[in-house]
């Protein structure tokens, strides 16, 4: 495991790599488990850091562990690439009310972060598009008084492009966040902010992800942003909280165990977390094939709080903040039902069955803070369910919908 790692011998199958191994499926929930990564010896002066970059590089095969451990320096890169481009955002905003945003997938999730970051610090009405009415319809959504802003890992999707060309036309600025500036998406941009997260092969997208949310906070520490002064220094901060929440995974694997029979569980938080579980839930569908539905916790109580019976497994996303008290007592009310509750939380007295820590930050940044952990647990269980996290079944790494 990443923090407590000696100098020693690993003559354990375990991999080191956060307690990670690779299954051999036996039947469904039991496993073989196989070391990925071969025994070394440990030099005691590297630091964590070094030594699990060093170990996620000895095996190539492992795209989705490697690519979710370069996390750190996709975000530095990031915020170092784009701070011109964040001022340039700023100005957009002086002629337009409100922002528009399209996106699909996980994309469709940094988005929802936009909804929030830009909302509370920008004081923005921000929506998300729906893609499909400007395909088809001879008159599509009016998108006056918005700047539109297209968020892809990829570029390549038709109907993003699309919502865009139609801003074109309709004379709107357009802003498009992507890893790949000369996309089709990508040429469409009066302004384009480039990831920088470098090739990402996995089909799970981890680093592009946490990149995606990183561009979203720098346009909300820009210039007319409130407290930019105090924001823009809590994000210049993020590279180092990001290798905190990688060096404190050892939780993990032992968080999963009640979901390895699941067929299915409910993703719950508020505020700002409703980018984190709803990407939490799609990395579930993606990599374990369990029907995880992502909500609200305000919603989740109209109604969809009755499929709670005992034994049901609740994920829950709770950190320092103004909801931290409510899902607090949400959660000792679903232990009280019988639930399995797995906290993603900054608190250690947080009521729920097993905790998986996450880095203090401030409010507005921690979906950042909390994306390794939802990314472990979803690789974590995948694996304890002998799947292969690399090779989901029927996905590709882009998609392409109309």
């Amino acid at each position: 495991m990443i923090a407590s790692m000696t100098a020693t011998v690993f003559s354990s199958e375990r991999s080191i790599l956060g307690g990670v191994s690779r299954c051999r499926s036996t039947g469904r929930g039991a496993s073989i488990r196989e070391g990925l990564i071969p025994h070394y010896r440990v030099d005691s002066q590297q630091t964590p850091q070094v030594r699990r970059r060093r170990n996620a590089r000895r095996n190539d095969t492992m795209s989705m562990l490697s690519e979710l451990m370069e996390q750190p320096a996709a975000v530095r890169r990031c915020l170092d690439a784009n701070q011109a481009q964040a001022s340039e955002f700023a100005g957009l905003l002086a002629g337009s009310d409100h922002v528009v945003i399209a996106a699909r997938g996980t994309s469709d999730n940094a988005a929802r972060y936009a909804q929030y970051a830009w909302g509370s610090r920008l004081g923005l009405s921000v929506g998300l598009t729906a893609p499909s009415l400007f395909g088809w319809q001879a008159r599509p959504p009016s998108l006056a008084g918005a700047v539109v802003v297209g968020i892809s890992q990829s570029g390549e999707s038709p109907d993003l492009v699309t919502v865009l060309e139609s801003a074109k036309r309709q004379g709107r600025p357009v802003v498009v966040i992507t890893n790949h500036p000369d996309s089709p998406l990508g040429r469409l941009g009066d302004l384009v902010m480039p990831l920088c997260a470098g090739e990402e092969r996995a089909v799970a997208a981890t680093k592009t992800y946490t990149a995606q949310l990183a561009a979203v906070a720098l346009c909300a520490a820009a210039p007319g942003a409130r407290e930019q002064g105090t924001a823009a220094a809590q994000l210049r901060a993020m590279p180092e909280v990001l290798e905190e929440a990688l060096d404190a995974a050892d939780a993990v694997e032992a968080a999963v165990g009640s979901l390895i029979d699941s067929d299915g569980c409910v993703v719950i938080g508020r505020g700002f977390h409703q980018a984190t579980v709803h990407e939490w839930a799609l990395k579930l569908q993606e990599l374990t094939y369990i029907l995880a539905q992502a909500y609200s916790a305000a919603d989740f109580l109209h109604g969809p709080v009755a499929v709670v019976a005992p034994g049901f497994c609740v994920l829950m996303v709770a950190t320092t903040g103004a909801h931290l008290s409510s899902l607090a007592e949400l959660s000792a009310q679903l232990l009280d039902r019988g639930a399995h509750v797995v906290a993603l939380s900054d608190e250690e007295s947080f009521p729920c069955s097993r905790h998986v820590a996450v880095p203090k930050t401030a409010e507005w940044l921690a979906p950042i803070a909390a994306a390794p952990a939802l990314q472990l647990f979803a690789r974590s269980l995948c694996v304890a369910r002998g799947l292969d996290p690399d090779t989901p079944r029927t996905l590709s790494k882009v998609t392409r919908t109309r």
